[in-house]
């Protein structure tokens, strides 16, 4: 029984975790700070989020309705709004796509 446990043990240590399809460009934008506002009951944010598949983990991410006050001063008006660094707001569903060609984080 100790040898199974340590087969498995050491076989779960030299298999890499599982890695997202999008994990690179959701990464890329996390490094350039691009976030995402939206709330959990809103169908377009959900429709976002599913688009990238198990990556959206290292999307930065606020649900407004639990930060209404950050999301005010954000001025968010509508779900899901990306906002750039530089102030640029892109509202509504944007895809995948649109965010590549807007943040110049390549979509592979």
């Amino acid at each position: 029984m100790a040898i199974i446990f340590a087969i498995f043990y050491f076989y779960n240590k030299s298999v890499p975790p599982a890695s997202g399809k999008y994990d690179d460009f959701a990464r890329c934008l996390l490094s350039k700070n691009i976030t995402m506002y939206g709330a959990d009951w809103c169908s377009y944010c959900q429709s976002e989020k599913a688009a990238f598949e198990g990556s959206f983990k290292y999307v930065p991410y606020v649900e407004c309705p639990d930060n209404p006050q950050l999301c005010l001063d954000k001025g968010i008006e509508g779900y899901p709004t990306w906002i750039f660094p530089d102030g640029k707001k892109l509202v509504g569903e944007q895809g995948l796509e649109k965010l590549s060609q807007e943040s110049d984080c390549v979509l592979q």
